[in-house]
């Protein structure tokens, strides 16, 4: 690994390594890395242990020759590298709300890093990046600066505006006058800072470990604005193949792809791949799948406010979209949250109320039914169940019944020739070839199988324990009419 530590800052230490490892720092002493030097007698010196060779791996002196050959098509497609530049460039990224708050999290991330390209391509030189959802950033040649700070606005509908918020409302249902701070509040947050600043230098080379993982970085984002769900290098697209498991889960066939060095060059290598996501739709009908019941009356909701936790959903009268928090011990007709009247007065309306006046909403089973909780502790926000529906491709991470398992390795299982149309469609699909950033890179992918020499061996001779000779046709046997002693 080639890599150059800088800062414009010039603390080395903040400055982040190139992944794949620490390297050492300029001017620092080594000895304590040199070996120990032993004391004998008299204390003098002994000599220093010798240090291990690496030594390559033994080979036979030539491949073998035995069997039928034959040629295979691999899950391997050929990519040509011809770099316009000699490095990647590695930037840090420092994200922040305008208030200095940092902005955690790969979704908020992704948005305005690509919101920055759109709005300073030019102060980038229109020179492509690949963002890792994180603090990486990598370019084909150097961008025009060491460090910069740029001001992104994301513009995007609140998602608290017409919620049952525990505050204040005026009495037409519309926001009241702290609503309104909290309105410029909210778009204020909306404005984020990022820092923009030159970490090191990791050289074009496709056996170089640091270069083959900006590439995968680069495949990431690919998938990323095709708005699909990521999970290390694998990716799952909304109309991906489903398999149902029952208790509301489904598993979700995608595709995995990664860049590997090779004896004959760079190859992408591309595979399938099945997570285990939560069926999206509406909540209600998500609960009744999960605990297998048909009727609300016997939903445990214990169980339910565990299966909801951190699931993402989107109400059906402002499309807005909120994570789920927890459940309310009331009912939706009795849960109240405060609101503020026109003569100035504050009166507590329940959550059923605001939603039946304010949106004309004829809600038929939420009356009955716990609010989910959506928002910051402080000021939750109450919404009712009926209102609410999942987002598709929300993982499911909690442990699979016997059941769920065993269909999920039957419902996988593919012949070669589905295996293969299965491949090949995924990477048409991808359109690897259209990314910018990898054509700024300069690779191109061989959108045919790679193939290989294989041989077909002759099958064993086997014998049973009575010295009997037993056949083999077409490299099978079975012992299951076989008595062996």
């Amino acid at each position: 690994m080639e890599s150059q530590a800088q800062s414009s800052k010039g603390d080395s230490s903040k400055s982040p390594m190139p992944h794949g490892g620490e390297g050492d720092e300029p001017g620092k002493d080594d000895s304590s890395k040199s070996p120990m030097l032993h004391r004998g007698k008299g204390d003098e010196p002994s000599k220093a242990p010798p240090t291990p060779q690496m030594l390559p791996i033994t080979r036979p002196p030539k491949p073998g020759t035995r069997g039928r050959r034959i040629t295979l098509l691999t899950n391997h497609f050929k990519a040509s590298w011809k770099p316009a530049h000699d490095f990647f460039y590695h930037y840090h990224v420092d994200l922040k709300y305008a208030d200095g708050q940092p902005a955690a999290g790969e979704r908020v991330g992704r948005k305005v890093m690509r919101q920055l390209y759109e709005t300073y391509a030019s102060d980038l030189a229109g020179k492509q990046f690949a963002y890792d959802g994180e603090t990486g950033l990598y370019t084909a040649g150097p961008l025009p600066f060491t460090t910069n700070v740029f001001e992104v606005i994301l513009v995007d509908a609140s998602s608290r505006r017409f919620a049952a918020t525990s505050g204040s409302h005026g009495g037409d249902g519309s926001p009241g006058p702290s609503d309104n701070k909290r309105m410029k509040t909210e778009a204020h947050s909306k404005i984020f800072k990022v820092e923009i600043t030159f970490a090191a230098k990791v050289r074009m080379n496709n056996s170089s470990q640091d270069a083959l993982r900006v590439l995968d970085i680069i495949l990431r984002q690919h998938s990323a604005k095709q708005n699909c769900l990521l999970v290390r290098q694998s990716f799952f697209r909304g109309d991906s193949r489903y398999l149902e498991l029952g208790g509301g889960v489904r598993g979700c066939q995608g595709f995995y792809s990664s860049f590997r060095p090779t004896l004959s060059g760079l190859s992408l290598n591309v595979d399938l791949t099945t997570t285990m996501v939560v069926r999206p739709g509406p909540v209600i009908d998500f609960l009744l799948f999960n605990q297998d019941v048909k009727d609300t009356s016997r939903i445990d909701w214990r169980k339910a406010k565990r299966a909801l936790n951190k699931l993402r959903i989107e109400t059906i009268h402002t499309k807005a979209e909120f994570t789920i928090t927890g459940l309310t011990e009331n009912n939706c007709n009795e849960q109240t949250f405060p609101q503020k009247q026109k003569d100035g007065n504050t009166v507590d309306v329940t959550v059923y109320d605001h939603f039946m006046n304010r949106w004309s909403m004829k809600m038929e089973k939420s009356a009955n039914l716990p609010c989910l909780i959506a928002g910051k502790p402080m000021r939750p926000t109450y919404l009712p169940l009926e209102v609410c529906i999942l987002l598709p491709l929300q993982r499911y991470k909690k442990s699979l019944s016997t059941l769920q398992r065993s269909k999920l390795v039957e419902g996988s299982r593919q012949r070669p020739d589905q295996r293969m149309l299965s491949l090949s469609g995924a990477l048409r699909a991808n359109n690897y070839n259209s990314d910018p950033m990898l054509r700024e890179c300069g690779i191109a992918i061989d959108p045919e199988f790679t193939q290989v020499e294989g041989r077909v061996l002759q099958a064993p001779q086997l014998n049973s324990a009575d010295g009997r000779e037993l056949r083999t046709p077409n490299g099978r046997w079975n012992f299951n009419n076989d008595v062996s002693n």
